[in-house]
């Protein structure tokens, strides 16, 4: 069965957050160039969470760290931009129930950081990556958890159908662009778990709350984009 994403309000947008605006922003500021220290493993990226939190990161974790690839998908509706995020699947393991982009591990099988998105994509959420245009990389994003994510921001074109594996994915929704990419919804929170306390971003919009890796490849998105 096929989920449509959620309706999208006709509000008049800001010219900034236009489809158009966005995209011209995108192609002219990011690149499908990934730069040798992206992949690096000697290399420690300059985005991550340990950004936030530089006393709680592990010596040698970058070089340890498993490369994985995310799509930040923008949808180009005539209303405004909005990106396309998902809610991870009550059942499982790890980050149950928490919003994120479509992505996992790059498998040896796939032919790059792209390849690896596209494809997660359509495992995760049905995207038929004949409706994604991708644009270009944002920085690599090292997770406390050992994760060395690679962003790839692309287009998504509508009309567009979804098809949520519910093994991994409960629901996928679209959030506006002029809400995301907003400074002051970029919160700053502190969370304490088995006596360890961390920092983390943080988007509450409506009942979802956007937070951790997610609102700090968002946030990164905003850096690129409007700064």
């Amino acid at each position: 069965m096929t989920k449509p994403t959620d309706a999208i309000d006709d509000t008049p947008v800001h010219p900034r957050f236009s489809a158009a605006d966005v995209r011209a922003r995108a192609v002219a500021r990011l690149s499908l160039a990934l730069p040798d220290s992206a992949t690096d493993p000697a290399h420690k990226p300059r985005r991550g969470d340990h950004i936030l939190n530089p006393d709680l990161y592990k010596p040698g974790l970058a070089a340890i760290a498993t490369p994985a690839a995310v799509l930040v998908p923008i949808v180009a509706r005539p209303e405004g931009a909005t990106i396309l995020l998902t809610m991870r699947a009550r059942a499982l393991r790890r980050h149950a129930g928490q919003i994120a982009f479509p992505g996992g591990r790059i498998d040896p099988e796939d032919d790059g950081a792209m390849a690896a998105a596209l494809r997660e994509a359509e495992e995760e959420i049905g995207l038929d990556r004949r409706s994604v245009t991708p644009i270009g990389f944002l920085d690599p994003y090292l997770t406390h958890s050992g994760f060395r994510i690679l962003p790839l921001v692309a287009m998504v074109s509508t009309p567009f159908g979804l098809l949520c594996n519910p093994e991994e994915v409960d629901e996928a929704f679209e959030v506006p662009m002029d809400f995301l990419m907003e400074p002051e919804n970029h919160r700053r929170d502190l969370r304490t778990r088995e006596g360890i306390t961390r920092a983390f971003y943080s988007m509450p919009y409506g009942e979802r709350n956007i937070w951790g890796v997610t609102a700090g490849i968002l946030h990164n998105l905003h850096e690129r984009l409007y700064t």
